[in-house]
Order: C-alpha cells, then structure tokens, then sequence
C-alpha cells in the first residue's frame, strides 16, 4: 500500500495547503519580528498590540479586545500589556461605563514608537510581499484571505 494512500492524508490538497499558509506566515512573521528587533527594539507582539491600539476608535481597548485582536490568551495579554506599560508605550484606564473594565491605551511615547516600526514594516512588507505578487494577484490575494477569515 503506498503512504499517500487514503489511510495517510498527509498527501491531501487540503492538508497541503493549509501546511503551506502556516508556512507563509511563521517565515513572513518570524523574519518581520527579527527586522523589528533588530531595527527598533520592539518585539512583533508588542507592534501587534500597538498597532491594534493605533487602529482602534478612541486609541484603546479593553483588554479581552486587545486578546482576542491579537490572538493570545488573557493571562498571556496582561503579561504583555505588563512589559509595553513598563516601556511608557500603552497605559491602562478604567472604563468609564464599566468600573470593573480596564482599557489599555497608546501613548505618545507608544505612537512614536510605532510610527519607526511602521516605516520598518512598509519597507519590509515591499521586499516580501508587494514585489513579488503583481497588482492583480495582490488583490486576489487579499480577496481569498478576506473571504476565509469571514467563515469563521
């Protein structure tokens, strides 16, 4: 029997790809974190954080949004937000309609910070993924990705 029988799927188109996607995004992420580091002293989880903070209406979150934006897990986000609050880079705030609430904000030290990484990660993002995919396959790109992060 051959090992890329129905009985070992590792063969499967589906297993493949998605191999594939997780590939992309360790390699994308793992070197962008190692460009940050190196480049700005900001660790990629903290530009995440920052960079989620930056985008929100009001320059803050609570801190289960901050969670569930960056994908971690709620004790795994206040040790984050622990070590960014030392930095003078984001600072909580109680919330005013919920007094049980934290809000974790962006500061102007955050923001400066932010605004070095985000030229880092513009010049990063053009020699790993702009030159290299055309206007068209950039946009189909986009398109698929969009549509499999709506399925869930």
């Amino acid at each position: 029997m051959s090992i890329q029988s129905s009985a070992c799927p590792s063969g499967d188109e589906r297993v493949q790809l998605f191999g594939l996607l997780l590939e992309t995004n360790a390699r994308l992420s793992r070197r962008l974190g190692l460009r940050l580091e190196e480049t700005c002293e900001l660790p990629l989880a903290w530009f995440e954080v920052l960079l989620q903070l930056r985008t929100s209406p009001d320059g803050r979150l609570k801190m289960n949004q901050v969670a569930d934006a960056i994908v971690h897990s709620t004790g795994g986000t206040t040790r984050l937000v622990d070590r960014l609050e030392e930095a003078g880079l984001v600072e909580r705030q109680l919330c005013p309609s919920d007094r049980r609430a934290i809000h974790v904000a962006i500061t102007a030290q955050g923001n400066a910070k932010l605004d070095v990484a985000l030229d880092v990660h513009l010049e990063y993002l053009e020699e790993n993924l702009t030159s290299r995919l055309s206007e068209t396959e950039r946009g189909e790109l986009a398109t698929l990705l969009t549509k499999l992060n709506a399925a869930n």
